[in-house]
């Protein structure tokens, strides 16, 4: 018997999402790749109680709104009263992306300088990185190169989907966010990341953004199982490193008080 609840209705990807702006995006293509679509078809009724799974990274600057993105999304909630993150807490996302089980490993790290040797342990075997910067602080935009830097090095640079995403953009004018945009499309060409700009309050492109997250990393998974040719059906666990011991718990915390 399976232990995962059923994927919820509103997680099911049967289309490629679209990207938010052609400048800067990671797929150029408007659909999934010809070669992912005839594989999930052939394979899909020897997927079922199979699940792959993509490690996600959420990194940036303390109060970006890192929690709030995922909470809004897992949870359809906003606090604008939350706490730090303490080390790293995660969330498991389920999906069913062309008919196969797909589920999402939302790495939620902190942003305090004191935390950063925490947080840098658990980006090991990240296939997304998504940095965070608030798009009213030009300085968090800043740093982007920064938290790049730290996040690759537990990664090999080749095999990871970077992510860019402009946060509260509900607080900005159209003019304020329009000159801080230029600035993040270029940023994001240069490091070849896929530039999102999202409200956490009013859920402004948060589903839209995950999904797209989701679907390109089901894509990019499934298209490696096909390269090595392996007898894995599409569909089956990939164990990722970590060190956590429990990868499928659900909202797991790992916690300390300080960083020595």
């Amino acid at each position: 018997m399976s232990v995962f609840p059923p994927v919820r209705r509103d997680r099911i990807i049967a289309q490629l999402p679209q990207c938010f702006r052609k400048e800067a995006a990671v797929h150029t293509l408007n659909d999934f790749n010809n070669k992912v679509k005839t594989a999930c078809q052939e394979q899909r009724t020897g997927t079922v109680g199979r699940f792959k799974i993509s490690k996600v990274i959420v990194v940036g600057d303390l109060a970006v709104g890192k929690t709030c993105l995922i909470n809004r999304f897992c949870k359809d909630a906003f606090d604008k009263n939350y706490k730090a993150t303490i080390g790293v807490d995660f969330e498991m996302e389920r999906f069913e992306v062309l008919g196969v089980p797909f589920s999402l490993q939302l790495w939620d790290t902190a942003g305090q300088e004191r935390f950063k040797c925490i947080a840098s342990t658990y980006y090991r075997g990240a296939q997304v990185v998504i940095i965070a910067f608030d798009v009213n602080d030009v300085a968090s935009l800043g740093h982007v190169r920064q938290w790049l830097e730290e996040s690759l090095k537990e990664n090999d640079p080749t095999s990871v989907q970077l992510f860019l995403v402009g946060t509260k953009k509900d607080l900005s004018s159209p003019a304020q966010y329009a000159l801080i945009e230029r600035d993040a499309l270029d940023l994001a060409n240069e490091i070849s990341a896929e530039y999102w700009a999202i409200s956490s309050l009013t859920g402004e492109n948060v589903k839209e953004f995950f999904f797209r997250v989701a679907a390109l990393a089901f894509e990019t998974n499934v298209l490696a199982e096909l390269e090595k040719g392996g007898s894995r059906k599409i569909g089956d666990v990939v164990r990722i490193k970590s060190p956590s011991n429990n990868l499928y718990a659900t909202s797991k915390k790992k916690q300390t008080n300080c960083c020595q």
